[in-house]
């Protein structure tokens, strides 16, 4: 039974919004695991060790098997870290920490300009976030003869596959990666192209691959 899959951060990603003249920056990164959040909150407050504050909230896991996190570094109670967990948890997405740091501008926002700015800074660095999943994926190696070659590529993206490696020799050598669901249906379709000529060897299995969304369909 494979794990339930779930939209995760591809990658870090940071945004800036100004509200009163505050500056509030978002960082936001795929976690893993309660110390690989906090090793990122602490690498943002190295970061900006000036600013005002540096907030951090994370949600390690997904769904019912989450550890979430936040605090206020400062800022009133519940005006910070509470108001910026409440939009990852309605986000959909899981494995993520955020860190909003602030630079007080002159102008108190009170505590519902708090609520709104922290919030509205997870928004705006979700909105640039690149989306990936955590899937379990075989990597396959084939050979193949020239005349094979373009007939397989497209193989290979039909089945929402990508190739990592090709070498040219005598025969074509194609390194490639596929959703565990998916790559049957590659071998299959492999198989009856190529009149049993041709069968992909699985090299190496992954349960955690981070693919971007789009490179394949679920």
């Amino acid at each position: 039974m494979s794990a339930k899959r779930y939209p995760i951060p591809a990658t870090e990603a940071r945004t800036e919004i100004r509200v009163s003249n505050s500056r509030f920056i978002a960082t936001a990164v795929p976690a893993f695991s309660v110390p690989e959040a906090k090793a990122f909150i602490t690498r943002i407050k190295q970061e900006f060790s000036d600013a005002s504050h540096n907030v951090p909230a994370f949600m390690v896991g997904y769904g019912t098997a989450v550890t979430a996190h936040c605090n206020d570094d400062g800022e009133p109670s519940g005006t910070a870290g509470r108001p910026m967990l409440a939009v990852l948890q309605g986000s959909g997405l899981g494995d993520i920490a955020v860190v909003v740091t602030r630079y007080f501008g002159g102008t108190k926002l009170g505590t519902g300009g708090l609520v709104r700015a922290y919030g509205d800074a997870v928004k705006a660095v979700l909105d640039v976030l690149p989306r990936a999943e955590k899937v379990p994926t075989h990597t396959v190696m084939l050979a193949l003869p020239y005349t094979f070659f373009e007939r397989v590529k497209l193989l290979v993206e039909e089945w929402n596959g990508r190739i990592l490696d090709e070498e040219f020799a005598a025969d074509i050598t194609i390194t490639a990666q596929f959703t565990v669901e998916k790559f049957p249906g590659f071998q299959n379709a492999l198989i009856e192209h190529s009149h049993g000529t041709l069968t992909a060897e699985i090299i190496e299995t992954n349960n955690d691959t981070i693919m971007p969304l789009g490179i394949y369909e679920p």
